[in-house]
């Protein structure tokens, strides 16, 4: 798994949130995602240590963030300003690419080994169209 990591229910919007169900299995500490788009063909399954890695990853996203308000509020230069918002960009770029990384070595593995792998590439490819410029 590479340390890698999937979106946890509370990283979601909340228009998200509803969709989104986890289900704790405490024998593989694996959490259980099952998304309410599409015809989702198997439970989207992530450790619980990654999880938490990825939450703590965004946590400090955000505060950085934060920050940066804190900046424009102080009228910092604005070059400064966008130094910043270029490090936040890559902090975001390198999170999405650890959860397309579990996405391609958990889920995407996964369902081909369960034979559906024509719904769960579809959905991928979806994701990608909206994610990249």
């Amino acid at each position: 798994m590479n340390g890698s990591n999937r979106l946890g229910k509370e990283s979601l919007p909340i228009s998200q949130q509803a969709e989104h169900s986890h289900h704790q299995d405490t024998d593989h500490e694996y959490t259980d995602h099952t998304h309410g788009t599409e015809e989702s063909t198997h439970p989207h399954i992530h450790s619980e240590e990654s999880l938490r890695r990825i939450v703590n990853r965004l946590s400090r996203i955000e505060g950085h963030v934060r920050g940066i308000k804190g900046m424009v509020q102080q009228s910092t230069p604005c070059p400064d300003v966008l130094l910043q918002i270029a490090a936040v960009r890559g902090a975001l770029d390198r999170v999405a690419r650890i959860v397309l990384d579990e996405h391609l070595t958990e889920c995407i593995a996964r369902a081909a080994h369960e034979g559906n792998i024509d719904l769960e590439i579809k959905q991928l490819k979806a994701a990608l169209d909206r994610f990249l410029p």
